[in-house]
């Protein structure tokens, strides 16, 4: 039985790391378009920026005044259990973050959209979101936590099959243009990509390809993965830098993310991440342990499951 004292511990532990510490992969990413940025504002942002988050980190300040809107990905394993269910669970993960905004502190940036009402704690009704993904072994539950903004960075259309590759290629480029041009998302960001899926899933399906996967993760398709690289590739090209200076690191990563959608359509999505990339996970074992990654590790085989049925990797070797 996984206690529920520890789960809010760590819940809001996490909550200061990723509104405090750049990811690892994130920030080798960004240092890498800092060896190779030309543009000379841009330059200068990238710069600051990671001045910025050594600055945070010695400080153990939040890295940006805008700390977004925290949201919360629960992974279960299958023989997991928690003291008082899943209930118990999900107020603890509100105490958490009614906590760490006044503790971190975090911008309470929750509010009624029609009467602006706020509780200064970042909860609230649908706040924070918590998304739930299974994994069939194991008797742990993962955290992880995501402050992503709030306000813009993200688009929809619906593609036909007709479309095809060129049409992906055009809406991204559309995208990337418009968000750069009029500030619409913080660059240079890890850009995800849903391809497929309902509307609401394509939707989904982009975001946590933009929030949970680390700079580097490649598609276990390799047709899908080839697409990534162009992508990325495609993006840095367009003439932006960061925060949409001219130059040439609009693209830390691209990451793309699919789902079986209806015959007639391929909806997409197009997620930019921030230049703040807040991430933090932990994984908690019903003996009191806890240990902290970086690496959500949401996106499994288990998760991308194309058949009815899941065989798992050891009853299929044992056969």
């Amino acid at each position: 039985m996984i206690s529920i004292a520890l789960l809010e511990r760590t819940a809001e532990a996490l909550m200061a790391k990723a509104a405090i510490e750049i990811p690892d992969d994130y920030l080798a990413g960004l240092r890498r378009c800092a060896d190779t940025e030309t543009g000379d504002l841009s330059s200068f942002v990238i710069q600051a920026m990671l001045e910025n988050y050594e600055a945070a980190k010695e400080d153990r300040r939040a890295m940006c005044g805008d700390t977004g809107v925290p949201r919360w990905y629960v992974k279960y394993a299958n023989d997991a259990r928690v003291e008082g269910g899943a209930v118990a669970l999900e107020a603890a993960l509100r105490r958490a973050t009614a906590q760490a905004t006044a503790a971190v502190p975090l911008r309470s940036n929750r509010v009624h959209p029609l009467w602006r009402t706020d509780h200064n704690n970042n909860c609230g009704i649908f706040a924070p979101e918590i998304d739930y993904a299974f994994h069939p072994e194991g008797e742990w539950i993962d955290l992880t936590t995501v402050h992503k903004g709030g306000l813009f960075g993200s688009d929809y259309r619906m593609l036909f099959p007709g479309d095809g590759i060129e049409g992906i290629r055009r809406f991204f480029l559309d995208t990337l243009i418009g968000f750069g041009k009029r500030g619409l998302a913080c660059q240079p960001a890890i850009v995800g990509i849903g391809l497929g899926g309902s509307k609401d899933m394509c939707m989904v399906l982009g975001k946590q390809a933009s929030c949970l996967r680390v700079v580097g993760s490649r598609h276990p398709d390799p047709k899908i993965a080839a697409l990534e690289e162009e992508l990325k590739d495609l993006g840095n090209r367009i003439g932006m830098g960061a925060m949409g200076f001219i130059g040439s690191s609009m693209v830390i990563d691209c990451h793309i993310e699919v789902g079986y959608c209806h015959t007639g359509g391929m909806p997409m999505s197009v997620h930019m991440f921030c230049l703040s990339s807040r991430r933090a996970t932990a994984r908690i074992y019903p003996d009191g342990k806890a240990i902290f990654r970086t690496d959500p590790e949401w996106f499994t085989n288990y998760m991308r499951r194309p058949t009815v049925e899941w065989e798992s990797p050891h009853s299929m070797a044992a056969e």
